[in-house]
């Protein structure tokens, strides 16, 4: 039978600021890497295709393990799998730490990559249940802890590491201990919250009224959608700090502020996205967010170093508004696969930024690095596809006893 949706109740905003904590100490260790290009650059004689290729190796192991964790925790809930991921990053940070060439750079990376492969999918799902109904609000507050602490790094790495040398990546574990204590306190909840639903009568699951096929272009559209922004992105958090460098003759610090500046917009934006996501409807925000993008990236090719700092926080800020709505609209078009839905997307966006970055440099070596900007500025234009969604907020909802 029809019904309507759940009316949202209070967000448990304590668990919510946790785990947006964590995020934050999560994003900025794995933000360690591309911070430290330039650095690994010049040290190691790379090419341009070969820091695509850290980040095509750290991205994939983000990505590959992302369903499979996600799959496996929905059927079988691990509070305190996030706890063991954390491992593999702190093992990867000081393995990058004293690298001595690029083939053990490359394993460093993995072993990061691994550690955030088992920190999504579980992370995103208890910003869920800690939502209560606010779904996009949630997944934005969690989303932005994690932009905030990929902001943070270029600067840290531009205070700490920069100045002192490559050993002086190993500081970042500090980071790692503090996030462990965090993910300490939201297993605990977690696990608690899961007692209790075993004891409660059997939850309701409200399943949206859409064919199988409907459902299942939808998730490939939102997809796609992932794939411009992401590969986008990927040029921005790679190449970005090369190509005001280039352009500009800014210095590894200045280049990095610029970079920030992108970073930091990017928090702001997802805020912003959740917010309005659950006020005005998912589907506009996503089709905005990518879309609306579009003639501020057109444009960033042809302007001076004033300009492109202007622009490029209005890229940020609009591009990033879509993530916490695309992965809340895709939960709810398949609710009964949390995990496998949030492992998925989040996968799929850490595999689009590592092929993106691999492509991207390869490129650049085989043109300039300001010849990838004038072609990536198209991408956008791929957002207006969004307009095939199904308005989530006016299809009716059956429920259905989980």
């Amino acid at each position: 039978m029809a019904t309507n949706k759940v009316i949202p109740q209070k967000p448990v905003y304590a668990i919510l600021i946790a785990i947006s904590a964590a995020h934050l100490l999560n994003d900025l260790l794995q933000a360690v890497i591309p911070a430290i290009y330039p650095r690994l650059e010049q040290k190691y004689d790379l090419t341009l295709a070969q820091v695509g290729m850290i980040t095509l190796c750290y991205q994939l192991a983000a990505s590959i393990f992302q369903p499979v964790v996600g799959a496996y925790t929905d059927k079988h809930p691990k509070p305190y799998s996030q706890l063991f991921g954390m491992l593999f990053t702190i093992a990867g940070i000081c393995l990058l730490a004293y690298a001595p060439n690029y083939e053990i750079i490359l394993v460093s990376v993995v072993l990061v990559g691994i550690g955030s492969s088992i920190f999504h999918p579980e992370s995103s799902r208890v910003a869920f249940i800690a939502s209560n109904g606010r779904r996009s609000f949630a997944q934005s507050v969690f989303q932005i802890g994690g932009n905030m602490g990929t902001a943070l790094a270029p600067l840290l790495v531009a205070w700490i590491v920069l100045p002192n040398g490559q050993r002086y990546i190993l500081w970042f574990v500090l980071f790692a201990i503090v996030a462990q204590i965090v993910l300490a306190y939201i297993a605990k909840w977690y696990s608690n919250s899961l007692k209790n639903t075993l004891k409660n009568a059997k939850k309701t699951i409200m399943l949206p009224d859409l064919s199988d096929t409907r459902i299942a272009t939808s998730v490939g559209i939102l997809l796609i959608l992932i794939f411009s922004k992401y590969f986008y992105v990927a040029s921005i958090t790679s190449y970005f700090q090369f190509y005001t460098m280039h352009k500009f003759g800014l210095n590894e610090v200045q280049a990095q502020v610029y970079l920030f500046y992108f970073l930091l917009a990017v928090a702001v934006g997802t805020l912003l996205g959740g917010i309005f996501g659950d006020r005005f409807g998912r589907k506009y925000i996503i089709w905005f967010s990518v879309l609306g993008a579009a003639p501020f990236t057109l444009a960033l090719p042809y302007v001076d170093m004033h300009f492109t700092g202007i622009l490029i926080v209005i890229i940020g800020l609009i591009i990033s508004s879509a993530f916490p709505s695309i992965l809340v609209y895709a939960q709810e078009l398949l609710p009964k696969k949390i995990g496998m839905v949030s492992g998925l997307f989040y996968g799929f966006a850490f595999g689009m930024g590592g092929v993106g970055s691999a492509v991207l440099g390869w490129w650049a070596d085989a043109t300039s690095i300001e010849y990838i900007y004038h072609v990536c500025s198209y991408l956008p234009l791929i957002g207006i596809i969004a307009y095939f969604l199904p308005d989530m907020k006016k299809i009716k909802y059956k429920s259905l006893e989980a």
